[in-house]
């Protein structure tokens, strides 16, 4: 590691290849607390490359325990984190909002780092069990529509990183990572990233894969669909910027979709949008990103189409439905 660091202080970029292995050494437990924290607080200072993201992925994927979803064509709905918007968690309301349209869904989530509450923390609080058994995840499928894959039990690199992460208390290149390494390898993503560069680097990578994606940029910073400002969509068909009228929704200040200041104060917002109970900026939001998911998995749809079945699922009461549905199975 010594060698690895001194090459990055001196402006190096790694191959491929050196960053697969790396990390994969990481995962092993083979360097100090201290070393992996200075490795991970470089790309801080630095933009990461192409190659060193393709590199660390493979290597999260090859170390990864994989799960087996019975052959459903499921999507993720995942961010990267790391926007400093502290929002509530709209991801994780989408996937559910998603599932009660119809979409089977496994939602790959971890606890926060740099925010206060991310999408293990608000299914922990609600007393859902995190599981990597495969009988479970897919009677939560058959149950519920959806499956929740809390991160570290199906990555044995987290473990060694995941205290050191915490301490740092600041974005690294595993919330660039996080949306990448779903270990039931989901034919459908929904990616949003907490930047411009970071989407390109995620539109080149998946060009190479065999997914049917759609990446989200918010423009003011935001890693979803913020409705706060217009936002960058991303496929392999197309790229274009988007504004909150041409999904039929309003427009909102930053201010009315913070998350709360504790895990408690989440969790209540969470629910209370799912109960239908949510003001119209938190609604629309979770509409949103939820609407984009049903329409990257149904492309044939229009877009007017997938935001309306979003809306539909949310109101009738059939997303809260599943939420509730999945805590029976994992609680």
């Amino acid at each position: 590691m010594k060698k690895i660091l001194n090459e990055l202080f001196e402006y190096k970029t790694l191959s491929k290849a050196s960053a697969r292995e790396v990390l994969t050494q990481i995962a092993r437990g083979e360097f100090k607390t201290s070393q992996i924290a200075a490795f991970l607080t470089i790309y801080q200072m630095r933009s990461i490359t192409v190659e060193e993201l393709s590199g660390f992925r493979e290597a999260m994927l090859e170390l990864c325990l994989p799960v087996d979803l019975g052959g459903r064509e499921v999507i993720d709905l995942c961010g990267t984190g790391g926007d400093g918007k502290d929002t509530f968690n709209i991801s994780t309301l989408a996937s559910f909002v998603t599932a009660g349209a119809g979409q089977p869904v496994a939602k790959h989530g971890n606890k926060s780092v740099s925010s206060v509450c991310g999408s293990s923390n608000v299914m922990e609080y609600f007393g859902y069990r995190f599981t990597n058994e495969e009988s479970k995840l897919q009677e939560s499928l058959e149950k519920a529509n959806i499956c929740f894959l809390h991160a570290p039990l199906f990555h044995p690199a987290m473990k060694n990183v995941a205290p050191i992460r915490q301490e740092l208390g600041v974005k690294t290149f595993f919330n660039m990572l996080g949306p990448m390494v779903n270990p039931s390898f989901p034919k459908k993503q929904l990616v949003g990233v907490f930047s411009l560069e970071l989407a390109r680097l995620y539109g080149y990578l998946y060009q190479q894969t065999d997914k049917d994606y759609m990446i989200l940029h918010a423009l003011d910073g935001y890693d979803e669909i913020s409705l706060t400002s217009d936002f960058k969509m991303i496929t392999r068909q197309e790229e274009k910027i988007v504004s909150s009228k041409e999904l039929g929704l309003g427009s909102y200040q930053q201010s009315e979709i913070h998350g709360g200041n504790t895990v408690k104060q989440a969790a209540a917002i969470f629910e209370n949008i799912l109960k239908g109970e949510g003001t119209k900026a938190q609604s629309d939001v979770v509409i949103a990103n939820a609407g984009m998911a049903i329409y990257c998995s149904n492309p044939s749809q229009s877009l007017e189409r997938a935001v309306a079945s979003a809306r539909e699922s949310l109101e009738s009461g059939r997303a809260y439905a599943s939420f509730k549905n999945l805590l029976a199975v994992g609680s």
